[in-house]
């Protein structure tokens, strides 16, 4: 829960920036801090979502995809805004670490921390689909001897 609060602000964090900030009259900039927030709320409430009993089987795969996902999100926003601190990026640079950007940088890092440990966790104690097919007996196996 606490990986999908935390995109969930990232997410609302990217819009304050688009909205109040006049992000939005960037070019490509704007634009990508509007997808930032719409796929950020996405992926923060699907991770908020009962997956499992909405999904049943498929619901673990769900949580992963949706984790690797929100922390794709996180980490490539982090790095963009380290990119435009010290270049330009799509032609706009950041000029100086005020406080709306060292807001960005502590969520940015905590959700694809927080989301990293989640999917590594999810990996290890959710068995895919192969991993549990592979223990179960097939047809064409030989059938035990019995011996008299």
């Amino acid at each position: 829960m606490l990986g999908a609060v935390l995109l969930l602000f990232v997410g609302a964090d990217h819009y304050y920036e688009y909205s109040a900030d006049s992000y939005s009259v960037l070019p490509t900039i704007g634009t990508l801090f509007l997808l930032n927030f719409i796929s950020a709320t996405a992926f923060g409430l699907i991770l908020l979502a009962p997956l499992d009993r909405i999904l049943h089987r498929y619901g673990a795969i769900a949580l992963q995809l949706a984790t690797l996902s929100g922390f794709g999100i996180a980490a490539t926003s982090l790095i963009a805004l380290l990119v435009s601190e010290h270049t330009t990026l799509f032609g706009f640079m950041e000029s100086n670490y005020r406080p709306a950007i060292i807001v960005a940088i502590a969520l940015e890092a905590a959700a694809a921390i927080v989301l990293a440990l989640l999917f590594v966790v999810t990996r290890a104690t959710k068995p895919s689909v192969s991993r549990s097919r592979a223990s179960l007996p097939t047809s064409a196996s030989p059938a035990p001897a019995h011996h008299s």
